[in-house]
């Protein structure tokens, strides 16, 4: 197979070396078209392709040479990539970790029964403010109020007959004993007493807390016992938000560190700070509580979704970049910069040390404040490529 002929080129004009190839390549395949087999014309088609190949290639290196040798030359038409630049400065950067917690209320009471009964009064309905001690319901205790009232009966009795004995041993009259049996039987009326109107109380459910009647669950008639929810009691004015957080921050994140708080179905976001962190690492999950103070709200309510950013670092003076441009390169971390070349501008390849990576952008090292990374067209540039801002 003959070598194709070495093709001089004085001035690199693309446009004409492909019109020229483009006439060679017509002429040849129109020539052995008419008397040559298929097979054949298959083997010419492949190798006309290969010296299109070589032929471009040539073209490709030629204009490379000239673009180095004399880069400001107007006359030099040298290929560009499109791309678009982003000055970085060095700006204020939060290290951060992100996660999703839920609103609670610091008072959110289920209310029992202090004492096993069946319903027979609510005395509140849902959304009702109510005081801390107020009655909510009571059980039947008819059986009780008989009982203290006979137990009255008794004590009046008693009191009355130790009140003739008193006076009767101040003007020592009588025994000792008359007076002591009497002193005893009111005292011991009393304590019965006190103990039934205690025992009594208990058959009344009350709100241990100040606030709004969330939910009634209790219903006349239906019997209620000890740790059983009969309502529940929420008081708004005391909310916080529970999230769990990696054990891989647990020596980040500190009391009093500062949240950013979005509440997703408000579409608010505010500041706040961590009031606790947990102590222990959840078995399962590998992960640590942390609780955020939340300011009162109308139209915060426990149960809602948040999402928190805890800042556990915050870098004065950062020089960042969108992470998406940062490329993995022979086991490096690079980006591309614009840099002034005469006329021309040129992409410059920075290797840079990624120092985090924080809400789609990176913290890096490597870059000085001023530097034009490239953030579109940055893919498949090289070192010394010509660009186009």
């Amino acid at each position: 197979m003959k070598k194709s002929p070495n093709i001089q080129i004085n001035v690199p004009m693309k446009s004409t070396v492909y019109h020229q190839l483009s006439v060679f390549a017509i002429a040849v395949v129109l020539a052995a078209c008419s008397a040559a087999s298929p097979d054949e014309k298959e083997a010419k088609l492949e190798k006309l392709k290969g010296q299109q190949a070589d032929i471009a290639k040539q073209i490709e290196q030629l204009e490379a040479e000239i673009a180095k040798t004399n880069p400001d030359s107007a006359e030099v038409k040298v290929r560009m990539k499109d791309v678009a630049v982003l000055e970085v400065k060095a700006v204020k950067f939060d290290h951060f970790v992100k996660t999703q917690g839920r609103v609670e209320a610091e008072n959110n009471i289920a209310v029992t029964a202090k004492a096993p009964g069946v319903v027979s009064q609510v005395f509140v309905q849902e959304g009702q403010q109510v005081s801390k001690g107020q009655v909510l319901a009571q059980t039947d205790n008819s059986i009780l109020v008989r009982s203290i009232e006979a137990q009255r009966t008794q004590l009046e009795l008693a009191t009355a007959v130790y009140d003739r004995q008193k006076n009767l041993w101040d003007q020592k009259i009588g025994t000792e004993v008359q007076f002591l049996q009497a002193k005893t039987n009111k005292e011991s009326l009393e304590k019965t007493l006190a103990s039934l109107e205690e025992q009594n109380d208990q058959t009344r459910i009350k709100s241990p807390i100040s606030g709004t009647v969330d939910e009634v669950i209790a219903k006349i008639g239906e019997a209620v016992s000890p740790g059983q929810p009969a309502f529940r009691v929420v008081n708004v004015s005391d909310l916080k938000l529970t999230a769990s957080v990696s054990e891989a921050y647990v020596t980040d994140i500190k009391k009093g560190d500062k949240v950013l708080v979005n509440i997703p179905e408000l579409k608010e976001e505010f500041e706040s700070r961590v009031t606790f962190v947990g102590k222990t690492i959840d078995p399962l999950s590998r992960t640590f509580n942390v609780e955020v103070k939340l300011t009162p709200k109308p139209s915060l309510r426990p149960n809602m979704t948040g999402i928190i950013r805890v800042v556990y670092h915050t870098e004065p003076a950062a020089i960042t970049v969108p992470i998406n441009i940062v490329q993995d390169l022979n086991n490096e971390k690079i980006v591309y910069v614009a840099e002034a070349k005469g006329k021309q501008t040129v992409a410059r390849k920075k290797v840079v040390n990624v120092e985090g990576v924080f809400d789609g952008r990176a913290q890096v090292s490597g870059l000085s404040a001023g530097d034009k990374v490239i953030t579109v067209g940055y893919q498949g540039l090289n070192d010394g490529d010509f660009v186009k801002i």
